[in-house]
């Protein structure tokens, strides 16, 4: 979330980056709305300073024993009034804060303009895409023929978007799952198991609420959310808190399922595992000062292409533009992994920075080193998503007698198995 005096301060600049991101936003509603606080705050503070005079000069009356009758009515209307002006003041503070946690992050300097994905700019390209001697196959085609996904009898049990993995189908996500986890954990991340349904606080302080309400699943009787990413929890755990100095940067990694309603996304991508209502993700989370998130963003990105470099897959990397990036983000690289039976890339992982603006809403603060106390900085990228990796593998490693060969660093996992026939 912005501060509120940033923007009115820098009014020009939020609505110059805010138009970048190709978002409306009434700033004017924003000004009026912060001069009518200014104006009932100082009003607000006369009469409490009036009151707290004339509190001691009731007393002074007492001492003196003269008549309180005239000052104890002038007292009770003066505090019907700050009693009217504060409500008054609580409403507009209210408004308020509803609209700044409607207003997007600042992107960066360096983010490049743009409307939509087809804007953003290609950094890195690694590795070579897979030759094939035959017509490579979708990965949904793949799991048909090996039986290890069930598309129809998912549905059976939930409705459609659901994924029932089978057998070796199961024990390769499973073997994903581990291989990323033991990875990251070689890296410095502290791996976390958090809870997978949170309150709507913990939504708000990472900007999915209330933004993106129609996106997540609520067990409305409990007033608690299912995590749409392990972000979500991971960012909040030292909400309200104020760290210290010597202990940032904070690194945590988490395997959790994951729920996402895609209300906007009807007709995209509905076959495969693509677009899942429920899908398995592996997310790092760094909690770090303001003087070090530039930096930490490199390495995240650098955590997260270990992955896919240690699998053998070809991906690129981009640079979100304006218009793509997300709502919290201040800056974000995607990694895109090639799907040969599908002859394109697909995001397979995003690396953002948020800067200050989710620690604003959760209250994550640290002291630094002169003990000056301050917003931390708050990253996260998918390190990756389990899924996606399971039908790159499938994609990239398919066989024309319709085995898929298994990559030399999950095969320990699979217990020296070589291949899925």
């Amino acid at each position: 979330m912005l501060n509120l005096n940033f923007v009115i301060n820098n009014i020009e600049l939020v609505k110059k980056k805010t138009k970048a991101r190709n978002i409306d936003f009434d700033f004017n509603r924003l000004c009026e709305l912060a001069e009518i606080k200014k104006e009932l705050k100082k009003e607000t503070d006369d009469l409490k300073r009036q009151r707290n005079a004339g509190s001691k000069e009731i007393g002074r009356l007492k001492k003196e024993g003269k008549d309180l009758g005239e000052i104890t009515r002038k007292m009770k209307e003066l505090s019907d009034r700050i009693k009217h002006l504060d409500d008054k003041l609580k409403t507009i503070e209210d408004e308020i804060k509803e609209m700044l946690l409607n207003l997007p992050n600042l992107i960066d300097d360096n983010v490049p303009i743009g409307k939509g994905e087809d804007d953003n700019v290609v950094i890195k390209v690694y590795g070579e895409k897979p030759e094939f001697s035959f017509k490579p196959k979708p990965h949904w085609d793949i799991t048909e023929d090996l039986n290890i996904v069930d598309f129809n009898r998912a549905a059976k049990l939930a409705k459609s978007r659901f994924a029932l993995y089978l057998d070796q189908g199961a024990k390769l996500e499973r073997a994903l799952i581990n291989f990323m986890l033991d990875l990251h954990s070689k890296n410095g991340y502290k791996e976390v198991f958090p809870p997978l349904l949170v309150n709507e606080n913990t939504m708000i302080g990472t900007g999915q609420l209330p933004k993106f309400e129609e996106e997540l699943f609520k067990c409305e009787r409990d007033s608690l959310y299912l995590i749409p990413t392990a972000e979500v929890p991971l960012t909040n755990i030292p909400s309200n808190e104020i760290l210290k100095y010597s202990d940032l940067p904070i690194k945590y990694v988490a395997y959790t399922p994951c729920f996402r309603r895609e209300a906007g996304s009807y007709g995209r991508e509905v076959r495969g595992l693509i677009r899942q209502h429920q899908f398995n993700k592996v997310e790092l989370v760094k909690i770090v000062s303001e003087d070090k998130s530039n930096e930490e963003l490199e390495k995240l990105l650098i955590d997260s292409e270990s992955v896919l470099q240690e699998l053998g897959l070809h991906y690129r990397v981009v640079t979100l533009c304006s218009g793509d990036i997300g709502f919290s983000a201040s800056k974000t690289y995607d990694l895109e992994v090639w799907l040969p039976g599908q002859n394109c890339y697909k995001e397979i992982s995003s690396c953002s920075n948020f800067k200050d603006f989710q620690a604003r809403r959760a209250s994550i603060r640290y002291r630094d080193e002169s003990s000056r106390v301050k917003y931390a900085h708050t990253l996260n990228g998918s390190g990756l998503a389990v899924g996606r990796t399971f039908l790159a593998i499938l994609e990239n490693y398919q066989r024309e007698d319709c085995s898929v060969e298994i990559p030399h660093v999950l095969r320990p996992y699979l217990g020296g198995l070589e291949s899925i026939n």
